[in-house]
């Protein structure tokens, strides 16, 4: 192998910014932050997190219950003529 054209390689500490969670590895950086690591990634904890930040959901929903309503009040309108 050829001399000086290699990184050096050095013990790295790498911290997850989601959880806090640190270890050290190999690397030729000095410091890793990751946002998502093994402890607090759903495939590898087996937990699922449904984040619904905007309230997509309710607002789904919402919507639904006022078609629903629109349409009662038509049928409603065709019975009485």
């Amino acid at each position: 192998m050829k001399q000086g054209i290699h990184p050096e390689i050095k013990n790295t500490k790498v911290v997850c910014t989601g959880c806090g969670n640190t270890f050290e590895t190999l690397s030729v950086k000095e410091n890793i932050a990751v946002s998502i690591c093994n402890e607090c990634h759903p495939f590898f904890t087996g937990t699922k997190k449904l984040i619904d930040s905007e309230g997509r959901i309710q607002k789904f929903e919402k919507r639904y219950k006022e078609a629903k309503d629109k349409q009662e009040q038509h049928k409603e309108k065709k019975k009485k003529k």
